[in-house]
């Protein structure tokens, strides 16, 4: 170590004349800077205004910038150091209760609430180590405020992508007024994300940009929490899919689509999405379309799993979910299995809201029980999720010119995923959020 650090200090002075305000500096234990390669070891980072400057093989120390603003080390050699996470696939705004007070909940509060629960969640999101997220669905504006308080620095919490309301069609999944007594619930518009037919699918994209979206989220198929007994095959017309992507990619806009059953799945990918969540009844045709589009597939196996688990619980569903949930839930982790066997693309995500903010890491034990290797499974919440969110220049590496999101966890996540659900450093954006054993040198 010592050879190294002599070594590594031959950079110093190349170093100090660059930091004018003072450095933040990780020493680092192993370093995966890239997600897919081999870690390296006993390493320096170097931090200004947010941003990764530089990468050292070594320990380099330096005590302060030319103009006396004193630098700050920070002692990371005992740790495994790597890009912080990204989740493809979440609902900041809310985390799903029982049925009886998910109605309540309903027809008593509104988005107000939905913006200070978005607070708790978003910070407990960042302490599990994921720095970025796309937020695929929520009510009301109370999203766009708590990303951009987020960027501003008012609030702790990921990067946030955020879709705003779901497009979905009338009775489909993503429509809130399913169940709900009529003479309570005003009839919905494409303002409010329902929309029938082509124009208004168009429009409802047009309201998406207007409002702030970074992404548009559409449901081609019924859903599993959606409070009707539809079933999960195909909801939305072709055309409609169609007029909805060609809107967004118009307007400069991505398309994330919730879908279960073959048939819906298929016609959106036939569409051009982006992205496919779920993607529960995908089969050979499917694949075939996913290679051909190069479209993501965002497993979401966490959510599967904890509808699985909640339909065996009378409180939590009525009859027509729980059917949902029972025939969804143990299915999803088997597709996400063949479609990364056969090569298609894969992003990290969760759907965390269905099941408990900050626990998004058991994703990655869900994944590689499914065939995934630990080093893919980390290469698709950062290198890959940033590809698919379009970050990609600045965000999934530790290298410079990349925001310094960067996580630490106590062994290597390559030989033991499950490491990555006890996370003991958080940096966003170069701020220090969490370490659990902060020492200075």
């Amino acid at each position: 170590m010592l050879t190294r650090i002599v070594l590594a200090a031959l950079c110093s002075l190349a170093l100090a004349a660059q930091a004018q305000t003072g450095a933040t500096i990780l020493h680092c234990g192993s370093l995966l800077d890239e997600p897919g390669k081999p870690p390296r070891t006993e390493c320096t980072v170097v931090i200004e205004d947010g941003m990764v400057t530089q990468v050292f093989d070594g320990y380099v120390f330096i005590d302060a910038a030319p103009n006396n603003e004193p630098n700050r080390h920070i002692d990371l050699m005992d740790k495994f150091v790597l890009p912080g996470l990204i989740d493809c696939h979440t609902h900041l705004t809310f985390e799903l209760p029982p049925m009886q007070m998910r109605l309540r909940r309903t027809l008593v509060e509104d988005e107000t609430h939905q913006a200070i629960d978005g607070t708790l969640f978003a910070e407990r999101t960042l302490m599990a180590g994921f720095t970025t997220v796309r937020n695929v669905g929520s009510g009301g504006s109370a999203i766009y405020a708590l990303r951009d308080r987020i960027a501003q620095g008012a609030v702790p919490g990921p990067r946030i992508l955020a879709a705003g309301k779901t497009i979905s069609v009338t009775g489909g999944h993503g429509d809130p007024t399913n169940g709900i007594n009529p003479t309570l619930s005003p009839a919905l518009t494409a303002t409010d994300g329902i929309a029938n037919g082509a124009d208004e699918m168009r429009n409802a994209v047009r309201e998406r940009v207007k409002r702030g979206s970074d992404l548009i989220k559409i449901t081609s198929t019924g859903g599993v929490l959606s409070n009707t007994a539809a079933g999960v095959n195909q909801q939305m017309f072709d055309d409609e899919i169609e007029a909805v992507v060609k809107t967004a990619h118009m307007m400069g806009r991505k398309v994330a689509c919730h879908a279960h059953g073959t048939d819906g799945i298929n016609a959106a990918l036939r569409a051009g999405v982006d992205s496919i969540e779920h993607g529960t009844y995908l089969d050979d045709s499917t694949i075939e379309l996913f290679l051909e589009t190069g479209a993501y597939l965002v497993p979401t196996i966490h959510a599967g799993k904890f509808v699985a688990e909640k339909a065996q619980d009378a409180e939590w569903f009525n009859p027509a979910i729980r059917a949902k949930a029972e025939a969804v839930g143990p299915v999803i982790q088997g597709a996400f299995g063949r479609a990364y066997e056969a090569g298609v693309n894969i992003a990290f995500g969760t759907d965390v809201g269905v099941g408990a903010h900050g626990t998004n890491a058991l994703e990655f034990v869900y994944m590689t029980e499914a065939g995934m290797p630990a080093n893919e499974a980390i290469k698709s919440a950062t290198i890959n999720a940033a590809e698919l969110l379009g970050i990609s220049e600045t965000v999934g590496q530790i290298k410079p010119g990349f925001a310094a999101d960067i996580i630490a966890v106590d062994s290597n996540p390559i030989e033991d995923v499950a490491a990555l659900q006890d996370v003991t450093f958080v940096m966003a954006g170069g701020k220090v959020f969490k370490h659990e054993t902060t020492q200075e040198d």
